[in-house]
């Protein structure tokens, strides 16, 4: 139900809520990745007209040809979508003007002292001020720290001379995207969204409710900023507390992940993480840090966070050290070995390599001077400090090498042919899960 607001506010109000209602509200995406254009789908699918902007032309040019670079959007999908004249791209945020709504998901990356770089969001706004009309409504999606809203976003559009609230109506709603998941997707996923006024909320809530199947309003951009930010903290705190426990099982000669099994089957009070060869992605390893930075200007210390940022920073020393050991009792060096790394995606069947552990790794080999190749399904090069690596096919690879390690564990290598080539295998990810060989190692 509509909430009861003031007098000048509802006219703007009502006439975009009917017009959403109606699937008449033209949408607006800015920022076309992983996040933006999976929502622009959903929305064109449901009826609305969608117009995505992004300044990579390249990204523009594959969307107006209905064709899909993001690989949980089928192309047959955004085909259809774009035949039906239902979604088109463009790099020119002058087509503001004809939009009803934004959703702004531009990246938010952490610069190398951990504080957050806001150019992206700045940039959008700075755009979207110049276009910006009585009765928009505005969403920030892109994943920062509590207050960014109301602290920036709000001042560079009110700089249009519009008020919010009366003239147009913003929220942050954090998106919750997990590439690669086949059950849960944009659609089925729930949304959060909070609104700087009631009015704002309602608007985002009936805005989010025409495409996806469950919408979950709270009371504040704060709220709504830091809900992302305590998912991804819970993910980084108890894998860094997972990890920190395999390092001290590999020393006291415990199996851990039998370990892990077993605490499993606690029906109450456990949730099973398991350790690996360290963080990836652009969630878990950076968003946390957004909170850190944030309590740090209010003279809190985020010690958890810190904490587990270092523990997880240090599992790719692990492996390598693990992967060295390995070698050293099988009776040979580092320097001058081949070693083959399976998967360098930062998760299992995705193509997406931000922050994989899988890099650093590599890299620390290398620098002990072993020999590295590597395969992956989904990633046909890498770049390495100055070097550029290709894949090789999986078999050839765990032949030739020394040692075979495992990174990412992708669906489609068939394991157990691996293991029959290989001489040495450091498996990280538990692929190996039952069988007994000499020739594997455990993390």
């Amino acid at each position: 139900m509509t909430p009861t607001i003031a007098a000048p506010a509802q006219s703007q109000a009502l006439k975009l809520q009917e017009k959403i209602a109606a699937h008449t509200a033209r949408v607006g995406i800015v920022g076309l990745g992983y996040v933006g254009l999976p929502l622009a789908v959903e929305f064109a699918k449901a009826g609305l007209h969608v117009t995505g902007i992004d300044l990579v032309e390249s990204k523009v040019e594959r969307i107006n040809a209905g064709d899909s670079y993001v690989q949980d959007v089928p192309t047959a999908t955004v085909s259809e979508l774009v035949e039906g004249k239902r979604l088109r791209a463009s790099t020119d945020f002058s087509v503001i003007r004809d939009l009803d709504t934004i959703n702004i998901c531009v990246p938010t990356p952490l610069r190398k002292t951990k504080d957050p770089d806001m150019s992206y969001i700045v940039s959008a706004c700075q755009e979207i001020a110049k276009y910006l009309h009585p009765g928009m409504l505005i969403i920030l999606e892109s994943t920062t720290y509590p207050g960014t809203t109301e602290e920036l976003v709000l001042p560079l559009l009110e700089a249009s001379g519009l008020k919010v609230g009366v003239d147009f109506f913003l929220c942050f709603s954090p998106e919750r995207v997990d590439p690669g998941n086949p059950k849960y997707q944009t659609r089925n996923i729930p949304k959060v969204v909070g609104g700087v006024t009631p009015a704002c909320t309602e608007i985002g809530r009936q805005f989010y409710s025409q495409a996806l199947e469950k919408v979950v309003p709270v009371s504040s951009t704060q709220v709504a900023e830091m809900v992302k930010l305590l998912e991804n903290t819970f993910r980084m705190i108890n894998i860094g507390l997972v990890n920190e426990m395999a390092m001290m099982s590999e020393r006291m000669g415990i199996n851990i992940w039998e370990v892990i099994d077993a605490a499993a089957t606690k029906p109450f009070g456990f949730m099973p993480f398991y350790p690996g060869p360290g963080l990836g992605g652009h969630c878990i390893p950076i968003d946390p840090f957004y909170l850190s930075w944030k309590t740090k200007q209010a003279g809190i210390e985020a010690r958890f966070i810190e904490l587990a940022g270092y523990i997880n920073g240090q599992m790719p020393h692990f492996v390598a050290e693990r992967v060295q050991n390995a070698l050293n009792d099988a009776g040979k060096p580092v320097k001058g070995s081949t070693i083959h790394v399976l998967g360098v995606a930062y998760k299992r069947d995705i193509d997406d390599v931000r922050e994989s552990p899988a890099l650093d790794i590599i890299h620390l080999l290398e620098q002990r001077g072993a020999k590295v190749t590597y395969s992956d399904p989904h990633i046909p090069s890498i770049r390495i400090e100055d070097q550029n690596l290709f894949a090789i096919e999986p078999m050839a690879g765990a032949e030739a090498a020394d040692c075979c390690v495992v990174i990412t564990d992708h669906s489609t290598i068939d394991y157990q042919k691996i293991l029959n080539v290989s001489k040495l295998i450091v498996d990280t990810r538990n692929v190996f899960r039952g069988v007994e060989s000499p020739k594997i190692i455990r993390l």
